[in-house]
C-alpha cells in the first residue's frame, strides 16, 4: 500500500519530520554567536547559561513520544485545522508548527472535549508507541452522533504500561477532572484530595509545568520549588518536569527548607515531636522574641560639635511603643528604631534654626548615644539562642508559656539534659522548624512565585507554617490524602491545614477515579477506611484487573517471601517487597542468601534490577508494578498507635499497579476481614 494511502505511514513521516525540525531547532541554538552581543562577562555568563538550558529542552529523547494526539477540528480561525500535541512545541523552517505544546489553549480539547461537548473537535486521534516507534493510533469521532462513546484502548494500555525507572509524566493520559486542576490559574491555592492511584502528585508536577508555560516570566523572577516527604520521593519524581522541558524547578523536603540555621543531630518522642509542631508554638515564639523588648528609663543626650540635643524618657517610650503596636518583625522596628530617634534630633536642630539633611540624620542615627538606647531597648535577638533558652531554661518558659501549656506540656518541651550551646545542642527536625519560625519573626523569609507541597497530609502545624512563609506572596499547590496521614501529627482536615499554611481562601478539590492500582487491591485496602478515615470516600478504580490480589499464610515467612520475589520478577516491570522498617534487615539478608539483588529505595530500577526492599516508613508516593508485601501485622505494629498504623498499612497495600502478594503468618489485623 503507497504511503499516501496507509494512515499510519503518513503519521509516521510526520514524525520523522518532526524529529528532524527539532533536530534543526536545537542546531540553531547551538549555533548562536553572543560574542557581539553581550555587554560584560557577567550578562554573557547569564545569557550562556540560558542557551544551555534551551539546548537541553530541545533534547529529542528517544524514549519519549514527541507527539502522542492530534486534534482535527472542525472550524478554525487559526491557519490549519489539524494539530498534533506534544511534550513540547516543535516548528519547521518556515516557523509554521509542526506538533502543539500540550499547554497550548487550543490543545486543551485533547483533554476536555467529549461526544457530549465536541468543542469543535471533529477527530481525536490518539498514538500508541512501542520502543519510541509509533505503533498504532485509535480515532474518536467527537462530533459524529453515531459513533458511540468508548474507553480508549490505547488510554488504558499506556497507564497500564509497565514501570521501570523514575516517575514518568502522564501528558498523554491527563483526564479531564486532572485537566481542570492543571490549568487552575496561578493566582489561586489549590488543594488536591486524593486516594491512591489517582494522580494527585503528577497533577501537581503538571500544574507547574503548565504554570512555567503560561507565566514563565513572572516565575522566573519569583521561582518555584516542589516539596516532597523524603529524598527518595524526590528521586523518584525528578524527571517528570525535565522530560516535559522544564529544568529550572527545584525541589526540597521541609527538613531542607528549616534546616538552614541548626544541624539536626537529635530526636523526639512522638508526644513532644506533637507537641513542638502544635501550633501554639508560633505564640509561644512571638511572646519570647517581643520580651526582649524594653521601654526606655533616661532620657537620651546626643552631643554633636558644641551643641547637645535632648530627647526626654517618655518622647523615646513613645517611639518605642509605637514600634511595638505596629507589630512589625523584630528585625525592621530595630533598623527603624535609631531613624526614629534621630528623626526626634532633627525636629529639634530645625526648632532651633539648623537645617540638618538626610546625612546629619544617618550621622545622628550611628550616633553612640543612641545605638546605646536601641542596644538596652530593642536588643539583637539570635534565632537560634532564643529557641535553645526555651527549650533549657524552665522559668523562660514559663513565663512565656502561661495561658498556653500547661504544667505537664511544658516539662514535655523541656530538654531532659540542656545543651552548653547552640552550636553543641542536639537539635530535632521539630526544633529546626521552630528555630525557622522564630528566625521568620525576627527578619522575612523569601517568598517564592509557586510552590507545590506533595503528601501534605503529614506536616504538623507548625510546618505548615514554615511553607507558608515560602509562598505568602505567591501561591500554592497542596496535594494529599487524609486517609495516607502516617505521622503523629498528621492533619485530620483539609480547612485546618490551609489555615495553618495561611491559604484558608484556597479551593480544594477531590480526585476519585483511581488510574493507577487494580479494582480488587484498592477494594481490599479500602476496608481500613472506617476504622482510620471515616467519612472519607473510598477510591473507584477504573482498572479491572482479575487475579491481581493474593492473600497467603504461610509459616515460613521470609523463605516464602523470596520465593514471592521470584515469581514477581517472572512478570515485566518493577518489583516492590514492602516491610515493616524493623523486619527489613531479616529480609535483606534472605533476599542475599537467595541470591537476589535489591535496590533501595530512591536507586533506579533497570531492566537487569528490578527489585526493591521498601520499608514501610519510605513506601508513601512510591509505586511498583508488583508488590510483595510482607507481615501486615508487623506494620501495624510498627507505628506509636493503631489509627497511624493502620493508615501505613493503608500506603502499603496501595503501591502496586499490577498485581499485590500479601504474606502473613501472624493473624492480619481484624480490619482487613470482610465485614
Amino acid at each position: 500500500m503507497p504511503a499516501s494511502d496507509d494512515p499510519l505511514a503518513r503519521e509516521r513521516a510526520h514524525l520523522t519530520s518532526s524529529r528532524a525540525a527539532l533536530r534543526a531547532m536545537r542546531e540553531d541554538v547551538e549555533a548562536l554567536d553572543i560574542k557581539d552581543v553581550t555587554a560584560n562577562w557577567v550578562n554573557a555568563v547569564v545569557l550562556g547559561r540560558q542557551i544551555e538550558d534551551r539546548i537541553k529542552a530541545l533534547a529529542d529523547l528517544s524514549h519519549t513520544p514527541l507527539f502522542f494526539g492530534r486534534l482535527d477540528y472542525l472550524h478554525t480561525t487559526q491557519e490549519g485545522q489539524r494539530f498534533y500535541i506534544g511534550r513540547r512545541h516543535v516548528h519547521d523552517a518556515g516557523g509554521d508548527p509542526m506538533v502543539i505544546d500540550w499547554r497550548a489553549p487550543v490543545s486543551q480539547p485533547y483533554y476536555q472535549a467529549s461526544k457530549k461537548d465536541p468543542q469543535d473537535v471533529g477527530l481525536r486521534r490518539r498514538f500508541g508507541y512501542t520502543g519510541g516507534e509509533l505503533t498504532a493510533y485509535e480515532d474518536e469521532h467527537l462530533s459524529d452522533p453515531e459513533e458511540l462513546e468508548r474507553t480508549s484502548r490505547l488510554l488504558q494500555a499506556e497507564i497500564e504500561r509497565p514501570r521501570v525507572g523514575p516517575m514518568r509524566d502522564i501528558v498523554a493520559t491527563i483526564q479531564p477532572e486532572q485537566d481542570g486542576i492543571v490549568r487552575s490559574d496561578l493566582s489561586g491555592t489549590v488543594c488536591v484530595q486524593g486516594g491512591p492511584g489517582t494522580g494527585k502528585t503528577a497533577v501537581g508536577l503538571h500544574r507547574v509545568a503548565y504554570l512555567l508555560y503560561a507565566h514563565r516570566e513572572r516565575l522566573a523572577r519569583t521561582g518555584t520549588l516542589v516539596i516532597g516527604p523524603n529524598r527518595s520521593f524526590l528521586h523518584y519524581i525528578e524527571q517528570v518536569l525535565p522530560a516535559l522541558g522544564e529544568l529550572e524547578v527545584k525541589q526540597a523536603t521541609v527538613d531542607d527548607l528549616v534546616g538552614g540555621q541548626v544541624e539536626v543531630r537529635g530526636t523526639d518522642e512522638a508526644a513532644t515531636a506533637v507537641l513542638k509542631g502544635d501550633a501554639r508554638m508560633a505564640e509561644l515564639l512571638r511572646r519570647a522574641v517581643r520580651s526582649h523588648v524594653a521601654l526606655p528609663k533616661e532620657s537620651l543626650m546626643v552631643v554633636r560639635g558644641s551643641r547637645r540635643w535632648r530627647v526626654p524618657a517618655y518622647e523615646l517610650e513613645e517611639i518605642v511603643q509605637e514600634l511595638i503596636d505596629r507589630d512589625i518583625r523584630y528585625g525592621a522596628a530595630r533598623e527603624a528604631l535609631p531613624q526614629r530617634i534621630a528623626h526626634a534630633v532633627l525636629v529639634r536642630m530645625e526648632q532651633a534654626g539648623e537645617a540638618p539633611d538626610d546625612r546629619v540624620q544617618n550621622a545622628v542615627a550611628r550616633n553612640t548615644a543612641v545605638k546605646a538606647v536601641v542596644k538596652e531597648c530593642w536588643p539583637p535577638v539570635e534565632p537560634a539562642k532564643l529557641v535553645l533558652r526555651l527549650l533549657s531554661d524552665a522559668e523562660f518558659l514559663a513565663e512565656h508559656a502561661e495561658g498556653l501549656f500547661t504544667e505537664d506540656e511544658q516539662k514535655l518541651l523541656l530538654w531532659a539534659k540542656p545543651a552548653r550551646s547552640a552550636k553543641t545542642a542536639k537539635w530535632s527536625a521539630a526544633d529546626a522548624v521552630l528555630v525557622d519560625e522564630a528566625q521568620d519573626l525576627v527578619e522575612r523569609t523569601h517568598s517564592l512565585g509557586h510552590v507545590v507541597l506533595d503528601e501534605a497530609q503529614d506536616l504538623s502545624p507548625m510546618q505548615y507554617r514554615a511553607v507558608g512563609r515560602r509562598c505568602t506572596t505567591g501561591s500554592a499547590t497542596i496535594l494529599g490524602d487524609l486517609a495516607q496521614g502516617t505521622t503523629p501529627w498528621a492533619t485530620t482536615s483539609w480547612a485546618e491545614a490551609l489555615g495553618h499554611l495561611g491559604k484558608p481562601e484556597a479551593v480544594v478539590e477531590e480526585l476519585t477515579a483511581g488510574f493507577r492500582v487494580p479494582r480488587e487491591v484498592i477494594a481490599y485496602a479500602s476496608r481500613l477506611l472506617p476504622h482510620m478515615s471515616p467519612g472519607l470516600a473510598a477510591v473507584e478504580s477504573v482498572r479491572e484487573n482479575p487475579g491481581s490480589l493474593e492473600i497467603r499464610h504461610t509459616d515460613t515467612l521470609d523463605g516464602d517471601v523470596v520465593a514471592a520475589c521470584a515469581e514477581a520478577l517472572a512478570h515485566e516491570g518493577s518489583i516492590g517487597l514492602i516491610a515493616a522498617d524493623a523486619r527489613i534487615a531479616p529480609l535483606a539478608e534472605a533476599l542475599t542468601a537467595a541470591g537476589l539483588a535489591y535496590l533501595s529505595p530512591g536507586e533506579e530500577t533497570t531492566a537487569e534490577s528490578r527489585l526493591t526492599l521498601v520499608p514501610a516508613s519510605l513506601a508513601k508516593g512510591l509505586e511498583y508494578d508488583y508488590v510483595v508485601l510482607d507481615e501486615p501485622a508487623a506494620v501495624v505494629d510498627g507505628e506509636p498507635d493503631e489509627r497511624t498504623g493502620l493508615r501505613r498499612l493503608y500506603v502499603a497495600l496501595t503501591r502496586a499497579v499490577s498485581g499485590l502478594t500479601v504474606l502473613h503468618s501472624a493473624p492480619v489485623p481484624p480490619q482487613l476481614e470482610q465485614v
